[in-house]
């Protein structure tokens, strides 16, 4: 028989405050302020914190980074230069889709190798970003 509806398992909002707690104490670690978004496996927001000092406009990204992963079933935004490689068409033609974000700094939350939700970071460098993402992300696991 052909299954009709799917569970699946998502982050809570308890959840997604102790990914904004740990990125937020990363982040303070280092001396960058930035905005991290929590989003669960649709891409919806569960929970954002723009850290005192944060552009504001890095706030947006922040939750377009977390929606991108969720989007594409986890993958990393720093992932997408090699999805992109060479091939000139998608090169030029995804990065027109709102919301997307090829660069770091979103990265997957998983328990148990199952995709629950996603972190995205947005105010630092590509390389902050993504380890203060990372940082968010590893709370849960």
């Amino acid at each position: 028989m052909t299954q009709l509806v799917r569970t699946t398992t998502t982050l809570t909002y308890a959840g997604a405050q102790r990914a904004i707690a740990a990125a937020s104490a990363h982040a303070e670690g280092i001396g960058v302020p930035v905005n991290i978004a929590v989003a669960d496996t649709a891409g919806n927001l569960i929970a954002f914190a723009r850290m005192d000092g944060a552009a504001l406009m890095s706030g947006p990204i922040a939750q377009d980074k977390a929606y991108t992963v969720a989007a594409f079933n986890g993958l990393p935004t720093h992932g997408w230069l090699d999805v992109l490689g060479t091939d000139e068409a998608l090169k030029h033609g995804i990065v027109h889709r709102d919301r997307l974000v090829i660069f770091a700094g979103g990265v997957p939350v998983r328990i148990n190798n199952e995709l629950v939700g996603a972190v995205g970071v947005s105010g630092g460098s590509a390389e902050q970003d993504r380890e203060i993402a990372e940082a968010g992300a590893e709370a849960l696991a």
